[in-house]
């Protein structure tokens, strides 16, 4: 019965690693190859850069987007923690530990929150 579950597996890492190698095979053999100048440049859209590469974004678009990614991460751990809570119901000392970890979660997260909103990092200008 072990040996079957295993064969199983290996049947699906054999067939997935198989597939991504037939895959880029067949790109590499099936793609128009023909270099030239223009397409080797750095800009390949057709457009001429303008000034230099380097250029300094705004904190701001970084600061929004790791506090989106915060919450993100806060929803994907609130799911199963939720519908694990309903499956600890019959054992109410694990259902209150769960509670009482996720409490400490969301507060970490809340205190972050309003840190950032009193530094006025979250602020638009």
């Amino acid at each position: 019965m072990l040996a079957k579950d295993f064969l199983t597996v290996a049947v699906f890492i054999i067939v997935g690693i198989a597939f991504v190698v037939i895959t880029l095979i067949a790109s590499w053999f099936f793609r128009p190859h023909r270099p030239n100048g223009h397409k080797l440049d750095t800009y390949e859209c057709g457009e001429r850069p303008v000034g230099p590469a380097w250029l300094q974004f705004r904190v701001g678009y970084y600061i929004y987007a790791l506090v989106f990614l915060v919450f993100d991460v806060e929803a994907v751990f609130l799911f199963p923690w939720a519908a694990g809570l309903l499956g600890f119901s019959k054992n109410r000392a694990l259902a209150v530990l769960g509670l009482v970890d996720m409490v400490i979660f969301v507060a970490v997260l809340v205190v972050g929150l309003v840190w950032a909103y009193e530094k006025g990092v979250l602020e638009w200008k």
